[in-house]
């Protein structure tokens, strides 16, 4: 039986369990939020929040008392200066416990603990639903009335679409367009001026064609007067 076992041991001694909740705290006091086992969460509400409602009253007492369990100059300035001041008006609770399912391997319960006043989501959601919650009668009998007016805005702004739509779509096609003429000139001017490239290697060629004649013609001449002397000295 676990009469007056108040305390979770969480398998730890006095010193590591102090020292691991300390890290603890520290860091969700940095991140606002962190992911750990169910049995550790439980044992961290206890821990922080004490700590917490000591930093409402900013003196040197009260620093040092919570830098004793913290023993980081960090987060007591975090804490002091802005998660004090956004829970400043909680008269306690100021940590969420969110079960997340079991952990692969030992099959442990995980959760999320979080500040309370730092999950902007759910605060948003809460203030809907307090706006929300209550009708009056006229809302009832002016449904009709409301029903017509959304048809009239669904309409207009289909009509603005449709619109808009048209516009981009001409806007689209006048483009098309103009690439096709620009395309269209520039491949009249590459065949231009492959043509002119052309041209200029033909009379090229024909020039070093007559070229080549004439050097054939002077090496013929020459091998034929060769031939002439030698006949003339026999």
């Amino acid at each position: 039986m676990r009469h007056n076992k108040s305390i979770n041991h969480l398998g730890r001694t006095s010193s590591h369990r102090k020292a691991m909740l300390s890290n603890m705290s520290s860091s969700l006091i940095i991140h606002k939020r962190i992911s750990t086992t169910v049995a550790k969460a439980k044992a961290l509400k206890k821990y922080i929040e004490p700590l917490i409602t000591k930093a409402k009253t900013d003196t040197t007492h009260n620093r040092r008392i919570v830098f004793s369990y913290l023993e980081d100059k960090n987060t007591v300035a975090e804490l002091f200066r802005e998660v004090a001041v956004k829970v400043g008006d909680r008269p306690g609770g100021y940590t969420r416990i969110l079960r997340t399912g079991t952990r692969l391997g030992d099959n442990a319960d995980m959760c999320i603990i979080e500040l309370v006043d730092y999950n902007t989501a759910m605060l948003e959601a809460k203030e809907s639903k307090s706006k929300t919650g209550r009708r009056s009668r006229r809302t009832k009998t002016t449904s009709t009335q409301t029903q017509g007016k959304t048809g009239d805005t669904k309409t207009t702004i289909v009509k603005d679409v449709e619109k808009e739509v048209s516009e981009v779509v001409v806007d689209v096609v006048e483009t098309v367009e103009q690439t096709e003429k620009l395309v269209e000139d520039k491949v009249e001017e590459i065949v231009e001026d492959a043509k002119d490239v052309l041209t200029s290697a033909e009379e090229k060629i024909e020039k070093v064609a007559g070229a080549v004649e004439d050097v054939v013609d002077d090496v013929i001449n020459n091998i034929e007067e060769n031939n002439n002397d030698t006949e003339k000295d026999k």
